[in-house]
């Protein structure tokens, strides 16, 4: 039987893009709505989670958010800890700008998901119950990544030193699977660096991932290796494929 958590531990969902690299799929609906083995992705994430003992979901939503409010109305009426937060400039920003959006929920331990993720239960328990440090990056390996690949590379014991998609091919020891633990003062630290950020313009087409970045240079910033557990990273037409033959059974 897999330990469950205390509620105190939040997730937080970012979810509020259209997922235009799946077009014409998402034109009028977005990527998280998508559906995988007769469930969405959204759904995928938050009965994991909910599996776990995490509750206190906020998913953060952007093109037809409406579509997304109104299937967690039905899915899930009687978890009332599950929330939405409208992320208004979707169409002109990148994740960070949702973190920006989602930062007053960072008050105490929580996992941060890329809508677009899927994983099977093992593998979030596997997070939950790793060492803890103030940030943990889930990550995976294989034998050639793609230039979408959020690559990691990792100091000599172990910790995470960069993370981004344009490491080059020599210092490329991992890739990022798009789930983040905080603990700790992690959660305080992810938190104001992301508000600093957002007070330059730039920082709007920016990855929440470049904070991961530049916290990992303080060596705050660990690992949860999660080879053999199921996931898939939906981007293109082909990861649809993928998801429904690991997730089909």
């Amino acid at each position: 039987m897999n330990k469950t958590f205390e509620t105190s531990i939040k997730a937080i969902i970012l979810s509020a893009g259209q997922g235009r690299r799946l077009l014409p799929l998402t034109k009028n609906s977005p990527k998280c709505l998508l559906s995988i083995s007769g469930r969405t992705i959204i759904e995928w994430q938050i009965d994991a989670l909910l599996t776990a003992g995490i509750e206190e979901i906020i998913v953060v939503t952007g093109f037809q958010t409406n579509q997304v409010e109104e299937l967690l109305q039905q899915r899930y009426s009687n978890y009332k800890k599950i929330k939405i937060l409208f992320n208004p400039f979707f169409q002109v920003a990148d994740n960070l700008a949702s973190c920006w959006i989602a930062r007053s929920a960072m008050d105490c331990d929580f996992i941060l998901l890329n809508g677009d993720t899927i994983f099977d239960k093992s593998l979030l328990s596997k997070v939950l119950e790793s060492k803890s440090a103030p940030i943990t990056l889930s990550i995976d390996y294989k034998k050639i990544y793609d230039e979408d690949d959020m690559k990691v590379q990792l100091t000599n014991n172990g910790l995470v030193q960069h993370v981004n998609k344009t490491l080059p091919t020599d210092q490329i020891d991992a890739e990022s699977i798009g789930l983040t633990y905080f603990r700790s003062n992690g959660p305080m630290l992810f938190r104001e660096a992301v508000e600093e950020a957002l007070r330059y313009p730039a920082e709007l087409n920016s990855w929440y991932l470049s904070i991961i970045d530049m916290l990992a240079r303080k060596n705050l910033v660990s690992v949860c290796k999660i080879s053999g557990h199921r996931w898939c990273e939906i981007d293109y037409p082909p990861d649809l494929i993928k998801a429904q033959e690991l997730f089909g059974k």
